[in-house]
């Protein structure tokens, strides 16, 4: 990121050369890394036997080490991927579209939302609702309600975006957003069963490993949904870099960019916290790393480079979560605040400058 002028500020018009070079080394790390994630994890099985499953020649002597590949390494990897894209492509729409460098699905509340609508399935309806002929219940439930959250959220704080003309007032109505999000879940934490308490604890900690493989589907369905969608937004969000009244005169409807990018980063953050709680730090550091890469505000190639980012991130974050072995998993909540927290003290420095 060269120079003292803010980056994430700064469009380009073309495709540069290091840029493109940039997303293939992207590329090829997180094809390196979903490849180990495969090889290595906190059962140690050998890379031969690994590789004869993977190819389909099964492992008739240890059954379970063809579970452990298929079952729960395989999906986990995938799940990483996406959660990791997900929220790193979320943080980038939210810093664009408010023009605030510390803008988030965490700092801005929106996956305290989701969070506060999937305790309120678990620890206040017993992980299923009726309503009229129709009963829900389960994931189904869960993914519903995070969704509901992520948007509620979204909502007030665009709204508030039109009242608020500073971004720094913005970036602190988001945290109280999410502070009173935060009390009405401890609040129904207090008013919960030890068994939903419990539940809500261990989900509040992140993991990659709940999506098992019969609901992987679901998940890379609606996480590739909300990758499209952020897709479509790439020259409305270059125009908008340069203020509002430049994007209308190139014929863009900031209400539609609003409405369309509400949908966008509510799909995104619900999908990542429904299936895998609320993880930190992600949305709001990568972006910024991805900016350190690339050197440029152009979202033809932030975007991709960002979501390759973020998934190599997840993937390495998965990876030191084995590292305990045979005696546990460590939660991915206390590895991403070790990457994301320097970073984000980095921006805040580069920002007094």
């Amino acid at each position: 990121m060269p120079g003292s002028a803010t980056p994430w500020r700064r469009p380009c018009n073309f495709v540069t050369v290091k840029s493109r070079l940039c997303i293939i080394g992207l590329l090829v790390a997180t094809l390196l890394l979903f490849v180990l994630s495969l090889y290595r994890g906190s059962v140690m099985i050998p890379v031969s036997a690994i590789t004869d499953i993977l190819l389909g020649r099964g492992c008739a002597e240890h059954p379970s080490w063809q579970y452990i590949v298929l079952e729960n390494r395989l999906p986990q990897a995938v799940t990483a991927v996406l959660c990791g894209a997900s929220l790193a492509v979320s943080g980038l729409l939210l810093q664009t579209a408010f023009r605030n460098p510390l803008a988030g699905p965490s700092v801005l509340g929106i996956d305290s939302g989701a969070h506060l609508g999937v305790a309120l399935v678990i620890l206040a309806a017993g992980g299923s609702m009726t309503t009229g002929m129709l009963t829900l219940g389960g994931f189904t439930l869960v993914i519903l309600a995070a969704l509901t959250g992520a948007l509620a959220v979204m909502a007030i704080l665009l709204f508030l975006s039109r009242l608020l003309q500073n971004n720094v007032m913005l970036l602190i109505a988001g945290m109280m957003v999410g502070y009173i999000a935060s009390s009405m879940i401890s609040l129904l934490n207090f008013k919960a069963t030890a068994e939903g308490v419990h539940t809500m604890t261990l989900w509040g900690m992140g993991s990659f490993s709940a999506v098992s493989l019969d609901r992987l589907p679901w998940f890379v369905g609606i996480s590739l949904f909300g990758l499209l969608l952020s897709a479509l937004l790439i020259k409305p969000l270059n125009a908008l870099l340069l203020g509002d009244n430049y994007a209308r005169n190139l014929g863009i409807s900031i209400t539609h960019t609003h409405t369309l990018l509400l949908l966008t980063t509510g799909v995104l953050t619900a999908s990542s916290t429904a299936f895998c709680g609320p993880i930190a730090f992600i949305g709001l550091a990568v972006p910024h790393i991805a900016r350190l890469f690339l050197g440029s505000a152009n979202h033809r190639v932030l975007l991709p480079a960002t979501l390759l980012t973020g998934s190599s991130l997840a993937l390495m974050c998965n990876l030191i979560s084995t590292f305990p072995g045979e005696s546990g998993l460590i939660p991915i909540n206390v590895i991403t605040p070790i990457i994301g927290a320097p970073v984000v003290l980095w921006v805040i420095l580069r920002l007094e400058k």
